[in-house]
């Protein structure tokens, strides 16, 4: 059997050892998962909270389903495509960290002279990739949607304090869905667990899709009435 042959079959097996673990006792690893997630979603929400209160009032009127049309199926399509990205971007940060910290390791030891250099130096680099994706999606997202929490609350006639309470009910479960993969890989990186993460990514992956549809629904259809109790415009 070659090294790599080897380095996938100790990985297929992992990963079906990893999941068959966790199915017969989901709750611990679950449970430390959405923690995780919700710890960042919070802190993500208190970001967005002050880039809304620091940045000038944007005076365009943005379009918000629900409020400025009925509410349309067809609305979940954007909201749902825009999660797919976030949630494709931290998944694959999710498989870096399995390549990095598990099958780079096992082909470096089984290599010699270059090979084996090439590939103990691809480990940092991969692993730092994964930090900078990670910092980039946390940055990104917090000052796009501290803009969009501006705008909404000024055309409104609310302030963004209040606006992120309405958020609140779809927003946490929508972020915590998305961090999930990435707390996964927090959480492994600590307990030195790499050969875990490929199962980590399948799982939280295959949690979060039904959680983003549930709250992409809410968004479109109930998000807006509480926006209308709020606000003395809608």
């Amino acid at each position: 059997m070659s090294v790599n042959e080897f380095v996938l079959a100790k990985g297929i097996r992992d990963t079906r050892g990893a999941l068959e673990r966790w199915n017969a006792d989901p709750w611990p690893v679950l449970r430390t998962w959405v923690l995780g997630a919700l710890a960042v979603a919070c802190m993500l929400l208190a970001a967005v909270l002050a880039v809304a209160l620091a940045t000038p009032a944007d005076v365009t009127a943005p379009f918000i389903p629900g409020i400025d049309s009925d509410p349309d199926p067809r609305a979940l399509v954007p909201i749902l495509s825009l999660n797919a990205l976030v949630l494709a971007l931290h998944a694959t940060a999710c498989v870096a960290g399995f390549i990095a910290g598990s099958s780079l390791v096992l082909a470096a030891e089984s290599r010699s002279g270059l090979s084996r250099w090439v590939h103990e130096k691809a480990r940092p680099v991969a692993l730092g990739w994964v930090v900078i994706v990670t910092l980039f999606s946390l940055v990104s997202q917090a000052y796009a949607l501290g803009l969009t929490a501006d705008q909404i609350a000024f055309a409104l006639g609310i302030s963004p304090g209040t606006l992120i309470l309405t958020v609140l009910p779809h927003a946490l479960s929508e972020l915590v869905a998305l961090f999930l993969p990435l707390a996964a890989w927090t959480i492994a990186s600590r307990r030195d667990e790499w050969h875990d993460l490929l199962a980590a990514t399948f799982a939280t992956v295959a949690i979060a899709i039904p959680i983003l549809i549930a709250s992409g629904l809410w968004e479109i259809y109930c998000w807006p009435l509480l926006l209308e109790a709020v606000s003395p415009l809608a």
